[in-house]
């Protein structure tokens, strides 16, 4: 049996910021090596963590036999593709957002997985915070009765995220100018799958969806203001993407859930938008960070009419179990504790040799919003089926 998970993070940047949560971990992590194309970026960790190994070609460190497992926190383009060669290389995977953005790659991941019989989780992070995992404690439970509709949404101004400082496009330049959907949505999604135990045995499962998008105008303004008529990037024509996207999702057993993607709009953030309707109860989360998170519960109170109260109001039944285990922990990292309790929870699996919480199949299924909505908004909003990838290749859609 393995003692420790020896890791390698690929992507040192966007890796750096599961510093915290790699040394709150080093009873199940060992951090043995970093690959980066920018040497800068590797001789900050070989500082941080003398002795590390560091690579500028991924396909050297997957040849070192040292490395038990890979992180890849690269542009999204770059995950699927590079965690089929690691686990071909015999190296279990956890993978940022999104796993995958197309449907052929998401095939080719899940059919290496089951070749391999190696771990492979998602990194979405969103599911493992305190308020999302409570709610899902709740809903397991039957706290909201049955649940008909869901609402979720990333809207978050990413624009200055899209350019160097010359004006050309960095990789979600390149996204935003050659993709029209939803192409972010498995921070909105995942912990609404979980809420509704989509993929899980007696759960509900994905459908459909249909997609809208509005016209684009906040990039070509913003590009106007900060590099002149000049930049292509002025012109709305320039931008593939639509400001604001509305995806409604159905699910098999007649849920609705609305997952709105707004990452152009001018507007302060609102990353974690969630709301849940059940026949019992609802619960809306609080729309920033000094907003509290509210729940009804039909009973629970002895108001005449039916009145909102802080979800935490419940923690003393319902924090769930991961968060009173490990609370002082994942306070210390990013994304409300998520990134400190993905990796412990991708280290667990591995040791304890059972699935993770956010396996291969929930990985692509949420992560095929992307391809599949880009398929819907070119129809025209049309509806699109669902891909079962839990059946073999040759079965198609369900």
């Amino acid at each position: 049996m393995m003692e420790c998970v020896r890791l390698a993070v690929v992507g040192g940047g966007r890796g750096s910021a599961f510093s915290e949560a790699l040394k709150a971990l080093t009873d199940k992590v060992r951090l043995v090596a970093v690959c980066d194309t920018n040497e800068a970026v590797l001789n900050k960790w070989k500082g941080e963590y003398p002795g590390v190994k560091a690579y500028l070609d991924y396909e050297k460190l997957l040849e070192d036999a040292s490395v038990d497992a890979v992180f890849l926190a690269t542009p999204l383009f770059y995950h699927a593709r590079q965690a089929i060669a690691a686990l071909r290389a015999g190296k279990h995977v956890i993978s940022e957002v999104i796993a995958s953005t197309s449907i052929e790659d998401s095939w080719e991941l899940v059919e290496t997985v089951r070749q391999t019989g190696l771990t492979y989780m998602m990194a979405e992070n969103y599911c493992f915070m305190r308020p999302n995992m409570m709610v899902g404690h709740m809903a397991e439970h039957g706290v909201f009765g049955e649940i008909t509709y869901a609402e979720c949404g990333y809207i978050h101004d990413v624009r200055e995220l899209l350019h160097a400082s010359d004006g050309s496009l960095t990789w979600r330049g390149n996204l935003f100018r050659d993709y029209n959907g939803c192409t972010y949505p498995t921070h909105s999604l995942g912990p609404v799958a979980k809420w509704l135990a989509i993929g899980r045995e007696g759960g509900d499962e994905l459908e459909s969806l249909s997609t809208f998008v509005s016209k684009s105008r906040a990039s070509a303004k913003y590009f106007h203001e900060h590099f002149g008529d000049e930049h292509p990037g002025s012109k709305p024509e320039y931008w593939g993407l639509g400001d604001s996207t509305v995806t409604m999702l159905r699910t098999k057993k007649g849920a609705l859930i609305t997952l709105k993607y707004d990452v152009q709009s001018a507007r302060p953030h609102n990353m974690t938008h969630y709301s849940l309707q059940g026949t019992s109860g609802a619960y809306l989360s609080g729309r920033h960070d000094q907003d509290e998170p509210l729940i009804w519960l039909e009973g629970a109170s002895e108001a005449a009419h039916p009145e909102w109260e802080s979800l935490w109001l419940h923690k003393d039944r319902w924090e769930h179990p991961v968060w009173r285990r490990w609370r002082e922990e994942a306070e210390r990292t990013g994304h409300g504790g998520g990134d400190f309790l993905v990796l412990e929870e991708f280290a667990t699996a591995i040791l304890d040799g059972r699935k993770p919480a956010i396996d291969v199949y929930d990985a692509v299924v949420w992560s095929s919003v992307f391809p599949l909505s880009v398929e819907s908004v070119a129809g025209g909003g049309k509806t699109v089926p669902f891909v079962d990838f839990k059946k073999t290749r040759n079965e198609g859609r369900s």
